[in-house]
């Protein structure tokens, strides 16, 4: 099996190896014998190598790849949470599930479609804009590159399968027929997703090669680079958020658009699903943030420095007003749909004190360590720290503030679970007065932690708090989950009326996917620029006339079009899904 994917490695190669070296056959043969030896290093392109279109090649494969990860990223997390949804209907036996399922897959249908005319668009330039890049990433990756292409056309056809094949096997031992059909469709887009991210990351922190980029390991040495692993947890969980914030959109759209109660009623409920998928997957994402964050530094200082203390770092400022937006917009439409039951009563007195908590945090997390002042200014101020906001602009204030953030993100999203519902248990009780000592102790050891280990302490310490404080927020939301899981397992459930939540509930749909969409893109961005002018990191120079890190103007200018542009697609896309439905009546 290795002599057979040696092969297939060098029969891949072969072409490029021929444009790159001699030209010709005996030059190809040569070539393809040094790249058996792992002799072959990396190309070094100069200016006139890279094909002047006259107009910045980066900027055409910026937005076509943020584009293609839009759309991927959509299309791989529907199916995962449609499978789980066609999951709970059958155990439920409540066909609503089962209807909102399929109505979701309708969106990812028309978006994957979307995805392979971007995907192919962006091999295409890449190709035309970056050959000898291109050369060698077929060289490193060729063989695992044409296993891409055959389980992108197995995806394919499991997809077109699952979608349309959905009627005929509903019911008995045909539906699990057909959900196990989903789920090889998810094992083949989490695998497409991984294998993806490992040229991503072989770009950012290079492995499998010597220091002249020359192949030197078999190709999982090369995959399994430093940041292979956090990059595939971290969009993972990512995906999920980013499809369930579009979908809620999607829900939102259809809810306004409603002409009946019972349309309000089902897209109310679709919108509350997408929702309660959206946060609880963004919940636990920035600590897989973390781990990439540290990651980083921990194989280039320099890189991390790049992201966190240079030109990138005041990204991180509209990152925390993005993020904020989501938790503020996810909240509020959580306090919105209490009113659907008589038994929110019980928690509404909670709703400004949690909106205190969030905004006075929110606050704090936007707070920036170094303003950008004038020579007046900085005259006038003392130095270019405020002497009372200045502590705010450092990490411990910041760990405090998100860490909060999401511990009283996750009390809204409780309380809103138990809004209808009664605990029959005896220890009930003592169950909630448990919760809350727990949520006593962690704010209480966030705080601390954030304020003695931060400001009191040396930097490892100040490093060794975060993972306290990540830890805190873990246990209020895992004790959480599992305390509320057993206590109303059997409650009494009190009725809802779905349909009747305000308008102003579903413009905080819309604005999820706004926020999450921009956030996707503009991490992106961060994560691509701290290679800086390399095209793999300390192995393939970048020596197009764009080998710089743009303003952050420009890059928000180029962030903001991606944006628009992929929103104005998902309108397109829920346009076209709402013309399905639609039946035109004939002439009397």
């Amino acid at each position: 099996m290795r002599a057979i994917f040696r092969l297939l490695l060098i029969l891949f190669s072969l072409a490029p190896v021929a444009a790159w070296g001699a030209g010709d056959v005996a030059g190809a043969a040569e070539g393809a014998a040094q790249l058996e030896a792992g002799l072959l290093p990396a190309p070094q392109p100069t200016r006139a190598d890279y094909p002047d279109i006259g107009f910045s090649s980066r900027a055409i494969v910026w937005v076509v790849a943020q584009m293609h990860l839009f759309f991927g990223a959509l299309v791989l997390a529907v199916p995962l949470f449609v499978l789980a949804i066609e999951l709970v209907g059958v155990r439920s036996g409540d066909a609503r599930y089962d209807d909102m399922a399929h109505e979701f897959m309708k969106i990812s249908l028309t978006a994957y479609s979307i995805t392979a005319l971007f995907g192919g668009t962006l091999a295409l330039a890449l190709f035309l804009l970056y050959p000898h890049l291109m050369e060698y990433l077929t060289r490193v990756f060729g063989a695992q590159m044409l296993v891409y292409a055959l389980l992108f056309f197995l995806e394919s056809l499991l997809l077109y399968i699952y979608y349309y094949g959905w009627n005929a096997m509903r019911y008995g031992n045909r539906k699990w027929v057909h959900m196990s059909i989903g789920l090889l469709l998810n094992a083949a887009g989490a695998t497409l997703m991984v294998m993806a991210n490992s040229w991503a990351t072989f770009m950012m922190a290079p492995s499998g090669v010597n220091e002249v980029g020359a192949v030197v390991g078999d190709i999982w040495e090369v995959m399994k680079g430093p940041l292979w692993n956090p990059i595939n947890l971290h969009r993972f969980v990512a995906n999920i958020a980013f499809g369930g914030a579009v979908v809620g959109g999607y829900a939102a759209y259809k809810f306004l658009a409603a002409k009946t109660p019972e349309q309000r009623a089902h897209y109310d409920w679709m919108g509350y699903t997408s929702n309660f998928i959206a946060i609880l997957a963004f919940l636990p994402l920035p600590f897989a943030g973390y781990w990439l964050m540290a990651e980083i530094y921990a194989y280039s200082q320099q890189m991390g420095i790049t992201a966190m203390g240079g030109i990138l770092a005041w990204l991180f400022i509209v990152q925390a007003v993005l993020i904020g937006t989501i938790l503020l917009a996810g909240n509020y439409y959580l306090w919105s749909g209490m009113s659907r039951t008589e038994g929110s009563r019980r928690y509404q007195w909670l709703i400004k004190y949690i909106a205190f908590v969030l905004v006075v945090c929110f606050l704090i997390w936007v707070t920036p360590h170094t303003l950008i002042l004038s020579a007046s200014e900085i005259a006038a101020l003392g130095g270019s720290h405020h002497h009372l906001l200045g502590p705010l602009g450092i990490m411990p204030a910041k760990n405090i503030a998100v860490n909060l953030m999401l511990v009283f993100t996750f009390l809204s999203f409780q309380l809103y679970r138990r809004s209808d519902k009664v605990a029959t248990v005896s220890w009930a009780p003592a169950a909630n007065a448990f919760l809350v000592m727990i949520y006593l102790v962690a704010i209480a050891n966030i705080i601390f932690a954030g304020i003695y280990y931060g400001y009191f302490t040396n930097t490892v310490y100040k490093v060794g708090s975060s993972v306290m404080q990540v830890v805190s927020t873990l246990v209020v939301i895992v004790a959480g989950v599992v305390i509320d899981g057993l206590m109303f397992r059997n409650a009494r459930i009190l009725p809802s009326r779905w349909g009747q939540v305000s308008n102003r509930a579903q413009y905080a749909l819309f604005a999820l996917p706004v926020a999450f969409t921009w956030l996707m893109a503009l991490m992106g961005y961060v994560r691509s620029s701290v290679r800086t002018h390399w095209h793999v990191y300390t192995v393939m120079k970048d020596n197009s006339p764009d080998n710089f890190i743009p303003t952050i103007g420009y890059a928000g200018n180029m962030v903001t079009l991606v944006t628009l542009l992929f929103l104005a697609f998902m309108l397109f896309i829920f346009w076209i899904a709402n013309l399905g439905s639609v039946r035109q009546e004939p002439p009397r």
